[in-house]
């Protein structure tokens, strides 16, 4: 009977991974707002018992699901971090153009859902909002700080580029104008190429955010 205890381990662990990969396509259907467990559970052939089990409450199931969500589209993004570009704007605008693509905007539309549970109960959402700024700072100061620029004002132009980001995106969410939306970026675009980051000093590491 000994040998068969490593299995039933690994067995026991891959299980919360696959409800989690469960519950990430149901609430792509269903969203997150009216979401209650006991129909959750029907559907990913589970109970709510279990879920609580594995993940402690549904705020704290949802905010996972939307994270797993999030790792599939930073999975997307990993060739522009590697990619050099010219200009801000050049990264800004290929961004753009994968995360206003029609496969990403499901994921976005439930990242809004999950923003007003969130600010509506921050505590129970506190991992899920500091992941929301935290890992798109890093992502996008990443490159600057590669380039030498100091760390305070290249976090405050990742907080301008994700401020965009999010504004555009819920706007094209709700009204699918694209050429409207698509003329007002290359707008926000070219202001971003007209501002010029200092490069990085004592003072400025002092002031910068946690990137």
């Amino acid at each position: 009977m000994l040998p068969s205890f490593p299995m039933v381990r690994i067995a026991d662990e891959q299980r919360p991974a696959d409800l989690l990969d469960a519950v990430v396509a149901y609430i792509a259907r269903k969203g997150v707002v009216e979401l209650s467990l006991r129909p959750l559970a029907e559907a990913v052939h589970s109970s709510p018992r279990v879920l609580l089990y594995y993940f402690g409450s549904k705020e704290k199931l949802i905010a996972l699901a939307i994270m797993r969500l999030r790792e599939r589209q930073r999975a997307g993004f990993t060739k522009m971090r590697e990619a050099r570009y010219h200009q801000p704007s050049d990264a800004c605008r290929a961004i753009w153009k994968q995360m206003s693509a029609p496969e990403s905007e499901q994921a976005f539309k439930l990242s809004f859902e999950t923003y007003v549970l969130a600010l509506r109960h921050p505590s129970q959402f506190a991992d899920f909002l500091s992941s929301s700024v935290d890992d798109w700072l890093e992502f996008l100061s990443e490159p600057l700080l590669r380039k030498g620029h100091s760390k305070a004002e290249t976090c405050a132009f990742a907080t301008l580029v994700i401020a965009g980001f999010r504004g555009f995106m819920l706007d094209y969410c709700a009204t699918h104008d694209r050429k409207r939306i698509d003329k007002a970026v290359e707008l926000w675009l070219k202001s971003l190429d007209s501002i010029s980051l200092s490069s990085h000093s004592a003072q400025s590491e002092a002031e910068g955010c946690h990137v």
